[in-house]
């Protein structure tokens, strides 16, 4: 018995000093990331870790910090060498922000990491070759810094790493042929450094490879043939250097092209060893013989020289091309989102609106829920649909600047909304929903997924993609952004402040509307009938034409019924539901009527509470009770005699009395402004 209170003793004591050991590392850590206490004040002495009191910190069942996530932040300090007290962390969340410094070398301590991302901040110095010798690691995210120095060799032994991220730095030097024996790999991205010589042979032959980026750098040399399989996942413009066959604008190798392609060479044939110093990361072993190596080295000293100001002007220039081109991407990164709406319409976006959601197909982050990976339950057709719709996590993130505060459009107790910059430099609207929000059943999700690809209508707001991340356990749908707000922003305004809908406006708008839910209800070829539940004036988006556009269509779908039924209340407090909806709890096509009814009398009163005295002015057709006084009499009385009796039908408390949205739209094509 006394042995056993030892143990239970002991094993107390080891725990409590190793919370005590992550106590103090966070407290350093917070001082070196946070040293004017602006953001990180909940990281206190006397706090709890695993409690939830810390922002950002999240432990594993064992009580031992595993997570920290303080992305976007605003953080302005340093990563501390402290960190490695950190032992059983396996997600390291500091991107975007505006830390500086280097990266401590004590961070490969960190042996169970498997997600680092440092990048968008200010790091400087070398690549900490110790990185190496962090087993675990699967995403290595160091891009949109100042890392100086080569990619150390010793990056080739994470076997696990599937992402290599290192754009947008000043890094020197050549690839390492090491990273070819990394058999996980999926995606690497060296463009826009400094990079020289040859890509490796071996690197090419990576076998789960789909992205490989290694645009403006100074590459020269042949390119290894087994690159054509990537297709558009192999981006190697503004390389001078490089030749090949099978490759768009790549030039046919010569003879002086002909280099050794099973190893990067730095500096091309015939270039001596002590001409320049070769870097450690080119992994070259030269093997010199008798007749070669003298003869380089006893070259005539005016070539030489002639040689030397040829190569330093051209470096000269391409550094400065490479530099400046780097200044932009970084320039349009932190300014995209000071783009002025009208400069991109939601009709300029749908010019330059790529088909795939984004280049790259493999979600970042190593715990990844991707429900298409293997594309069970659907069929080809969906499959192929699935594809082009499928966004990259990353790309998500840097199109809202990591979900920024100053990016958010509207929330929901169950969504929030963001609007983005995506890469292709068009604006989008990008919902944020939480995955236990989500319906459990992964083939009734997928199905409510395929149901919303099917949704081309102009009134309906274009889904251009979606991803899902259970690191974040979200789902983000990522939709076409309408700049002048929802229709609840021209009810109950006041006369002279520019927000006042002219007549001719509200018809339009009520074709608009009627046209799109006319459109839901119709069964089509790979469009399922379908019936929005939750038509309101905050679902009808206005573009910059005045189009509405009906948003969230399809979307109960995707939602679990607790979170659907919750939605309804917000509808039923402003009369949108149907008075057959208490009885029998289900939604119908005269549902949607019912609600469009109530539309109508918002746009023809002005109004957002339609009351008993504009319902029944819109029955007995006396005007002055509903219709907007704002418009001072300029309004056609036959026009809006027809909508009234449009309206009344619609709401009428028999669902059988209501007409159908495809009658509606008839009617409406009869009424002459609406034409």
């Amino acid at each position: 018995m006394g042995f056993k209170l030892f143990l239970v003793s002991l094993l107390v004591l080891v725990t409590w000093v190793g919370a005590n050991t992550e106590l103090r590392a966070l407290l350093d850590m917070k001082a070196a990331l946070d040293p004017e206490e602006r953001y990180l004040s909940s990281w206190t002495i006397n706090g709890d870790p695993c409690d939830g009191a810390f922002e950002g910190v999240a432990c594993n069942e064992k009580g031992q910090v595993a997570n920290i996530s303080l992305q976007g932040k605003g953080l302005y300090g340093k990563v501390s060498p402290a960190i490695a007290g950190l032992k059983h962390l396996t997600g390291l969340y500091l991107h975007y922000n505006s830390l500086y410094g280097e990266i401590p070398r004590e961070i490969a301590n960190l042996t169970e990491l498997s997600d680092l991302y440092l990048n968008v901040n200010n790091l400087s110095g070398a690549i900490p070759p110790e990185i190496g010798g962090m087993g675990n690691l699967q995403v290595l995210q160091l891009c949109y810094n100042q890392l100086t120095g080569s990619i150390p060799t010793q990056l080739g032994s994470l076997k696990k790493l599937s992402v290599l991220a290192l754009q947008s730095n000043q890094l020197t030097g050549a690839i390492p042929a090491s990273l070819g024996d990394l058999g996980m790999l999926t995606r690497v991205d060296l463009s826009f450094n400094h990079l020289f010589g040859s890509i490796p042979k071996k690197f090419a032959d990576a076998a789960l490879l789909e992205v490989l980026d290694i645009r403006n750098n100074t590459l020269s040399g042949n390119v290894p043939p087994a690159l054509k399989r990537l297709n558009e996942g192999f981006l190697y413009e503004n390389n001078l250097e490089l030749c090949g066959v099978g490759f768009s604008s790549l030039k046919a190798c010569n003879a002086s092209n002909n280099i050794n392609p099973s190893r990067p060479e730095p500096y091309g044939a015939g270039t001596s060893r002590s001409t320049r110093n070769i870097p450690e990361t080119a992994n070259v072993q030269f093997p010199c013989n008798q007749t070669q190596c003298p003869s380089s080295s006893r070259s005539h000293p005016a070539s030489v020289v002639v040689g030397v100001i040829v190569v330093t002007i051209v470096l000269s220039a391409i550094g400065i091309l490479t530099f400046t081109q780097y200044r932009r991407r970084k320039q349009r990164l932190a300014s995209a989102f000071n783009v002025a709406d009208s400069r991109l319409s939601t009709d300029q976006t749908k010019g330059v609106y790529r088909k795939n959601g984004s280049p790259l197909i493999s979600l970042e982050y190593a715990n990844g829920w991707d429900p298409l990976a293997d594309g069970r339950n659907l069929n080809v057709f969906a499959q192929e649909v699935f594809q082009s719709f499928r966004f990259n996590l990353e790309e998500v993130e840097t199109a809202t600047q990591y979900f920024s505060e100053i990016n958010l459009l509207g929330k929901s107790n169950f969504s929030a909304t963001y609007k983005g910059i995506l890469r292709d430099g068009s604006v989008a609207a990008i919902k944020s929903i939480s995955k236990t929000s989500c319906k459990s059943d992964e083939s009734e999700f997928l199905k409510g997924l395929n149901t919303l690809t099917s949704l081309m209508h102009e009134n309906i707001v274009r889904l251009r993609g979606f991803c899902c991340s259970k690191g974040r356990g979200e789902c983000f749908l990522v939709y076409d952004f309408v700049p002048n707000g929802n229709l609840l922003h021209y009810l109950d305004v006041k006369d002279g402040d520019g927000h006042v809908l002219e007549w001719s406006t509200r018809l339009s708008i009520v074709k608009g509307i009627a046209k799109g839910i006319a459109y839901l209800h119709k069964h089509k070829a790979n469009k399922p009938a379908l019936v929005h539940q939750n038509i309101s004036a905050e679902k009808v988006l206005i573009d910059q034409r005045y189009n509405p556009l009906l948003s969230d269509s399809g979307l109960h779908n995707l939602l679990t019924n607790d979170v659907v039924f919750s939605a309804l209340k917000a509808s039923a407090a402003m009369g949108y539901l149907a008075p057959e909806y208490t009885t029998t709890g289900r939604f119908t096509e005269k549902s949607d009527v019912y609600a469009f009814g109530v539309l109508v009398l918002q746009i023809l009163s002005g109004k957002r509470k339609v009351d008993n005295l504009v319902r029944l002015g819109a029955e007995s057709c006396r005007f002055q009770d509903f219709i907007d006084p704002d418009l001072h009499g300029r309004f056609f009385e036959y026009e809006a005699a027809k909508l009234a009796r449009i309206a009344w039908l619609c709401t009428h408390e028999s669902p059988t009395e209501r007409p159908s949205m495809e009658t509606i739209v008839q009617e409406l094509g009869n009424c002459s402004s609406c034409l």
